[in-house]
């Protein structure tokens, strides 16, 4: 697994380790054998700003954004060939992350967590637009969470 990682503030580089720990568990869950190569950023709301503005026409923050390399099409393929997969990029909203926790009432490493798994189930064809597809993708999000602490 590759796991390109960085973040505008230092005191967030631990994160590179807990989430190959959680992409391990991911493809534990989700029975998948390749290796993925993967992107992730913390910014700010007003890059992620800028982000959701441009690609999603959306103006304002969110909290995670995700870009995957790979349609569905060629999904199956890439993930049997035996080689590395490209599966995309992950901007998380460090910003949104904290003002989240905070409303939830859980820890920043917690909505760090989950922010991170909710962007890599995108990476990997997971949606949530319609109901069918959210009752699969949500708790494949708890299941891959379950027994973490936080």
């Amino acid at each position: 697994m590759e796991l390109d990682f960085t973040s505008i503030k230092s005191e967030f580089e631990n994160y590179e380790d807990i989430y190959c720990h959680l992409i391990e568990k991911a493809f534990k869950v989700l029975n998948l054998r390749f290796e993925p190569v993967i992107s992730v950023s913390f910014i700010d709301n007003e890059e992620i700003h800028k982000i959701n503005k441009e690609y999603r026409k959306i103006d304002r923050p969110t909290d995670v954004i995700s870009f995957a390399f790979l349609d569905n099409e060629d999904r199956e393929k890439e993930y049997s060939s035996g080689m590395p997969v490209i599966l995309g990029d992950i901007y998380i909203s460090l910003d949104k992350a904290d003002e989240q926790a905070k409303e939830y009432g859980h820890s920043m490493k917690r909505e760090l967590c989950f922010l991170f798994v909710h962007g890599l189930l995108h990476l990997l064809g997971y949606d949530h637009m319609v109901k069918e597809d959210e009752e699969i993708m949500f708790p494949l999000q708890d299941k891959i969470l379950e027994g973490e602490t936080f």
